[in-house]
């Protein structure tokens, strides 16, 4: 009997927004591997930063502020100092808080047993109930006095040095919020909305196109956080107004949920009613969020998937969590480390070195799948293949943030399945890993030993590692977004970024198989077939995943649908390469073309038609098929 050939998920769309820069068009991996790219990739790189940073403008040509065109070489001479230091990791700006006086609420006791306090105040501030121990006089209409006869509990406003001061930021300068309409939105779906809109947009092909193409519920997302929406305009307002004597506003309930980073996929860029999904698992929600979709392409239950997350921790309370727990980098930490009276805000996160903890970071990273049928129809640029991913559990845990198990199993999961899909050479002599590598003195000793043996297992001798948390930070949800849209750099460049934050590798890391670097290494793309995504969560959260180099992929889909097939294939992939480089150039000049439909394209429900086998619904050109087919048929009580 012969098998229904299992459809390959392909990533045709990637984007998103972090401490490099913008995801698509490779502009942020080329921020991360800047010192080797060629002159005008560099420059162009740093003109695109300009821009977003607002250190230059663009009308007809690149413009300072006094209005005088510039050259990219112009750019790259006055301002590149400033985009290098306002990008990456870097001491905390003040839009967010200011590091050496963060706000906090000293408890104090005013007057005594023995002495009572006497104080005015306006009779509307008095609380409600008055205590039963007060006196309270009138002095006129509007003030009273009040004498207290045990004394007074009070808060005084104060403010303190925060022990962490570095964060992975958006550029200096770029507010995402600007790019659409984003009246009280908290920033995270602000990032969720600019981030997936760069995403459909790096496609290359008009949305209406591909759902033209499609049923209506052959779509999906899957997207999602884990810290919420913590600022004021989410569940951070929501949990602090009544403490700050305000009113909690109707917004800040529903868009402080953890499953915004999807539904407002939904409802405002794609207007789908397809399925959707938000999965968490940690630090490897990414992965999680990428498996569904992978599973349900390969399965055929739907046909294009967004997947992606949006994180936006830079706050106090979350950096005073986190660093509570001893998980973050301080800067006294760092001090010890280096030796030093001063710590080097650049150089927090150091994965593999000698490191004191992670480094919180914001992003928003998503990717466009598509099952390999519909994009050879489409014309769609392939970028890469995902093989399989693979979650496991630690099993029973002492702690919950530590690590545990879990990851042996998909580590060697991942290596063993793409070993049988593209061979042993692949997976010796042309693979690479992008490590979870989150800069803590436990991560480096445990993971390390992770890929030490499964090298040792699978006959690899030289395993090429990156962890590019050096760069960006830690984003929680979208770290392995972030390492997968990287790969997708390096399979286009062949540059794997050093770990620059590092003096040297560790002494306590299992290096003997793994070549881990503190310089890029420079390889020809074609000699990366394939790279595995690790990631590990808290919670026993971890997460691996194997992702296949587009040249691979071509010859796999050659095999599958034959030279003539291919040969129209890339006729139809050079339009849509030149949307792709057309809608790049755009965003290199500011001009991003946020997707961001509020209240357009309501269906009416009055219109929807539907039979016991289709149901239609208005402005779609498919119709949906209602089952019609018994999958337990073995079990059928209908003979």
């Amino acid at each position: 009997m012969s098998l229904t050939p299992r459809a390959l998920p392909v990533i045709v769309g990637f984007g998103g927004f972090s401490a490099a820069g913008r995801a698509s068009g490779h502009q942020a991996y080329r921020r991360m591997v800047i010192e080797s790219l060629p002159t005008h990739e560099r420059q162009e790189t740093l003109a695109g930063l300009a821009v977003m940073m607002g250190l230059v403008t663009y009308s007809d040509a690149y413009r300072d502020e006094q209005g005088a065109a510039l050259s990219l070489a112009d750019i790259e001479s006055r301002f590149a100092e400033q985009v290098l230091q306002g990008t990456l990791i870097r001491r905390i700006d003040k839009t967010f808080f200011d590091v050496d006086a963060t706000f906090w609420q000293k408890n104090a006791a005013l007057g005594t047993a023995d002495t009572p306090l006497t104080f005015e105040i306006r009779r509307r501030d008095l609380p409600e109930p008055l205590p039963e121990s007060w006196l309270v006089e009138d002095i006129n209409e509007d003030k009273v006095r009040v004498v207290a006869p045990s004394g007074l509990q009070v808060k005084f406003d104060s403010y303190r040095e925060l022990p962490v001061k570095s964060a992975g930021q958006l550029p200096s300068g770029f507010s995402p919020g600007s790019l659409y309409p984003s009246h009280y939105h908290p920033r995270a779906l602000q990032l969720a909305v600019i981030g997936a809109s760069d995403a459909v947009r790096s496609i290359g092909i008009e949305w209406q196109q591909i759902i033209d193409s499609v049923k209506p519920d052959q779509v999906a997302v899957y997207a999602s956080n884990v810290m919420s929406q913590m600022d004021v305009n989410g569940f951070g307002g929501l949990l602090q107004s009544r403490l700050k004597g305000d009113r909690v506003s109707a917004k800040q309930c529903p868009l402080g949920l953890n499953t915004m980073p999807a539904d407002f996929v939904n409802a405002y860029i794609l207007g789908s009613v397809g399925q959707t999904g938000a999965l968490v698992g940690a630090c490897a929600s990414f992965l999680y969020n990428l498996q569904a979709a992978v599973d349900d392409i390969t399965a055929g239950k739907i046909r294009v998937a967004i997947i992606g997350n949006a994180e936006a921790p830079i706050l106090q309370e979350i950096i005073d969590g986190y660093s509570t727990m001893g998980a973050l980098a301080s800067e006294d930490k760092l001090k010890k480390l280096d030796n030093s009276e001063v710590a080097d805000p650049r150089r927090t996160s150091r994965p593999f070195g000698e490191n004191a903890g992670f480094t919180m970071a914001e992003a928003s990273q998503y990717i466009v799948l598509m099952d390999d049928a519909l994009a050879i129809e489409l014309g769609a640029d392939i970028h890469a293949a995902v093989g399989d991913v693979f979650v496991n559990a630690d099993g029973f845990k002492k702690s919950i943030s530590a690590p545990g198990p879990g990851n042996y199993i998909t580590m060697a999961k991942a290596v063993a399945s793409a070993r049988a899909l593209l061979g042993e050479d692949s997976v010796r002599h042309h693979s690479m890993i992008q490590a979870h590598g989150s800069s803590t003195p436990q991560n480096r000793v445990t993971e390390s030993q992770i890929f030490d043996q499964v090298a040792k297992v699978f006959g690899i001798e030289s395993w090429l590692v990156a962890a590019i948390k050096a760069y960006v930070g830690h984003s929680l949800a979208a770290a392995s977004g972030e390492q997968l849209i990287n790969s997708l750099g390096i399979f286009q460049y062949g540059i794997i970024p050093g770990i620059k934050t590092i003096d040297k590798v560790a002494d306590d890391v299992f290096a003997d198989r793994l070549k881990i670097s503190n310089k890029d290494q420079v390889r020809k793309p074609e000699d990366i077939d394939l790279v595995f995504i690790n990631s590990k969560g808290f919670g026993g959260n971890n997460a691996t995943a194997s992702v296949i180099a587009p040249h691979k992929v071509e010859k796999m889909l050659t095999k599958r649908y034959g030279v003539e097939a291919m040969v129209a294939y890339k006729i139809r992939r050079e339009q849509v390469r030149a949307s792709v480089a057309s809608y790049d150039q755009a965003a290199l000049k500011g001009q991003f073309s946020t997707i961001y439909h509020f209240g357009e394209g309501l269906i009416d429900e009055k219109l929807i038609q539907l039979d016991d086998s289709h149901l239609q619904l208005p402005g779609f050109a498919q119709a949906i098929d209602l089952p019609d087919t018994n999958p337990y048929s073995d079990m059928s009580l209908l003979d």
